[in-house]
């Protein structure tokens, strides 16, 4: 039988083996070993252990991919020394609980391509983890416990079989930079994934989506946004797509999208806009095929167009409002009125508490001023009707 020196130093390579599939990147961070070991060492066998003398702040990388582990046993694995673990193209079909809550400072791990089902809710204890992917599986739904892992900057769930992401997802991760779900059965996607502000890149296409979420020019670092292929399914884009003020590339092909929102016309950076496989209406397909900057101008001839055509009342009231100053309680400040002094309206020039008076009342100016926009919602610069201010209820 192979000595345990033999067999350990059988098994330890250069970072050089480690497989980087789908994009994974690579840990950069100096002074890192790589362990490559035998299928027996997770897989309930004699387990090879890491060097002595290793302690946990040595972290190191820890590649058991393409090995047709069937099941994980790691119970002689020093787990909390590994900052990047590669499970990937195995048979995996469950992770066990306490393996994963043993990893306290792992802040990588693959596990795409393998039999899938669940993922553990222990995962919530990676509070370190960045980059998590499990593509390539059969997962339905992603543990509500993902939203503790409030680390992480990238997820890739592309090729499963997910109907929904949790609905909370959007205000737990908010240091997300990149999320890929395409290839999956999803219906709709969470309205609190307007909340990721942090989000750059955002890959829903190949899905089953009906549509979008209202809010998203929240997502103001948002650069790529692909909803493709989800075909009859999504017929409509909300007006907040043409908000995103750094949106860089748009593809929403092949759907079932008639009309674009008037608001494309203020996508400033945009490079790329793919809309063929669309019925589109609006713009027509003369100029489509004349390219962005024709589709930007259409949009936004037909945007001055309906905004001359709004009524003056909605105009004013998409604007702003008019509010109380010097009080607080609805009640007039104005020299020689008390507050808590009740007078009769008798039509002489008497005013009842509370009572309308322009002079106690003042317009918020500034809100479209350049010095304002980092400090309010695009919707309120660029929409028309503005969602924050309702009109008057008559």
């Amino acid at each position: 039988m192979m000595g345990y020196e033999q067999m350990n130093q059988m098994t330890m390579t250069t970072t050089s083996m480690m497989k980087n599939f789908n994009k994974m990147e690579p840990i950069n961070t100096p002074h890192k070993k790589t362990i490559r070991r035998s299928g027996s060492a997770m897989d309930g066998g004699a387990a090879a252990t890491a060097r002595k003398g290793d302690r946990p702040r040595n972290l190191k990388t820890l590649d058991l991919s393409g090995m047709s582990l069937a099941s994980l046993s790691a119970s002689s694995i020093n787990l909390a020394s590994i900052s990047k673990l590669d499970l990937s193209t195995n048979n995996i079909q469950q992770i066990p609980e306490s393996l994963v809550a043993r990893m306290l400072n792992l802040w990588a791990l693959d596990l795409h391509s393998n039999q899938l089902k669940t993922l553990p809710n222990s995962i919530g204890c990676l509070s370190k983890l960045k980059v998590l992917n499990v593509s390539g599986n059969n997962l339905q739904y992603l543990p509500k416990t993902i939203e503790d892992c409030r680390s992480l900057e990238e997820l890739n769930a592309n090729f499963n079989q997910l109907t929904m992401l949790p609905d909370t997802i959007g205000f737990e991760l908010t240091n997300l930079t990149k999320l890929s779900v395409n290839s999956n059965k999803l219906v709709m996607l969470p309205s609190s994934l307007s909340h990721l502000t942090s989000l750059r890149v955002l890959d829903a296409r190949l899905n089953r989506l009906g549509s979008l979420p209202d809010d998203l020019e929240n997502l103001v670092n948002l650069q790529v946004l692909n909803v493709s292929q989800n075909f009859q399914h999504l017929k409509a884009l909300p007006y907040s797509v043409g908000l995103l003020i750094s949106l860089v590339e748009l593809d929403f092909s092949y759907n079932g999208i008639t009309v674009l929102p008037d608001s494309i016309a203020c996508l400033r950076l945009i490079q790329k806009l793919s809309v063929e496989g669309n019925p589109l209406v609006s713009p027509p397909f003369e100029v489509v095929e004349q390219g962005l900057e024709s589709v930007k101008q259409y949009m936004s001839e037909k945007m001055t167009e309906s905004y001359k055509n709004t009524p003056m009342k909605k105009k004013l009231w998409g604007i702003g409002k008019m509010v109380k100053y010097n009080t607080f309680h609805g009640l007039s400040s104005s020299p020689g009125r008390s507050p808590g002094r009740r007078t009769g309206g008798d039509g002489h020039g008497n005013d009842r508490e509370g009572s309308f008076k322009v002079s106690d009342y003042r317009q918020i100016d500034g809100i479209a001023s350049p010095r304002h926009v980092s400090l309010f919602n695009p919707r309120r610069l660029l929409s028309p009707f503005s969602a924050y201010f309702s009109p008057p209820r008559y």
